[in-house]
């Protein structure tokens, strides 16, 4: 199993991995996104290749092991890939990315579509040929992206043989999830098997300090012995300055370190957080973040910070409204 090398890191920071969906397209949702990345010319190819390379240096000096990419991030497994090869001394990360999504707007931020979801065979096909021509042997982990429980991709069994194929090859097969109903489908994606055995190694969902439902599912999960990879700890700027909300602001001021720092910190306190994924767009939000391994936090700080859940519908609406930057 690739996760195998993590279990060996010793770095405060081997459990928080970095996730490229802010820097592989010129648009994203999170918020703060013009502070970030500031004018046009700044979101280039170029120039987010570069900003993608100084943040993998930055991520992995200071002790990240795993990347995380998707077809539909844009140039991510592009930029991934050109870093890797630079890097050809580099073999103790783990590098995962997605399939499931197309990225449509053409290197726009204003597109009517960024990205279409088609988790059928053919698209697995020709996205994991696609991903096989940038990040070769160097892919350890290829996930579904975001799966829900309606996704053929609980039902397909063709698409599990053709997993399967790429297990027995040695990449490890993993899902993510979306939606209000994230416990649902993972629950049904840990019933998926192939010859007897169970297909999926990974889960990769979203839980932060607003969005805690789907963790009973996330338990079992670990239990089953999958790694669990956390996304979205920050609710796309959510729970980041400036606007994070007073508790959190309060406890971030008590901990004399940043609201991005206590959020994730949170999340890593979870016995089965395998991996909880920084979405930085700079390399001061990447240190920043990073500062969560150390954040120590009492139990009438976790009774304010729990008071922030929102139910799962308004959660998820929330995050529908926010407009592509």
């Amino acid at each position: 199993m690739p996760f195998a090398r993590l279990a060996t890191a010793t770095t405060p920071t081997c459990h928080i991995g970095l996730g490229l969906a802010a820097v592989g397209r010129p648009g994203y949702i999170n918020l703060g996104r013009d502070d970030d990345l500031g004018l046009a010319e700044n979101r280039s190819v170029e120039a987010l290749r570069t900003r993608t390379h100084e943040l993998l240096d930055a991520a992995y000096f200071q002790g990240v092991r795993y990347f995380d990419a998707a077809r539909s991030y844009g140039r991510s497994e592009e930029f991934l890939a050109d870093w890797l090869n630079a890097r050809p001394d580099i073999d103790d990360i783990v590098v995962g990315s997605k399939w499931g999504y197309t990225y449509t707007a053409a290197w726009t931020t204003d597109a009517e579509n960024h990205e279409v979801k088609d988790h059928s065979v053919g698209t697995y096909e020709r996205q994991r040929a696609e991903t096989a021509a940038l990040l070769g042997d160097r892919l350890d982990l290829y996930q579904i992206h975001s799966v829900t429980p309606d996704s053929p991709a609980l039902t397909d069994k063709e698409l599990h043989a053709k997993l399967a194929e790429a297990a027995a090859a040695g990449v490890s097969i993993g899902f993510s999830t979306s939606g209000p109903a994230q416990a649902e489908a993972i629950r049904a994606a840990l019933e998926v098997t192939v010859d007897g055995e169970p297909l999926f190694r990974t889960v990769q969902s979203t839980y932060n300090a607003l969005e805690t439902s789907a963790a009973p599912a996330l338990a079992e999960t670990h239990d089953a012995g999958l790694t669990v990879i956390v996304k979205e700890g920050m609710a796309n700027g959510r729970l980041a300055d400036p606007h994070a909300p007073d508790a959190l602001k309060a406890v971030a001021a008590e901990t004399n370190l940043g609201c991005d720092a206590v959020a994730l910190a949170l999340i890593l306190r979870r016995p089965w957080a395998g991996v909880v994924l920084s979405g930085a767009a700079t390399t001061n939000q990447l240190a920043s973040n990073l500062h969560a391994a150390v954040v120590d936090l009492d139990e009438e700080q976790l009774t304010r910070l729990a008071a922030l859940v929102e139910e799962p519908q308004a959660y998820w609406h929330h995050r529908r409204e926010l407009p592509w930057h």
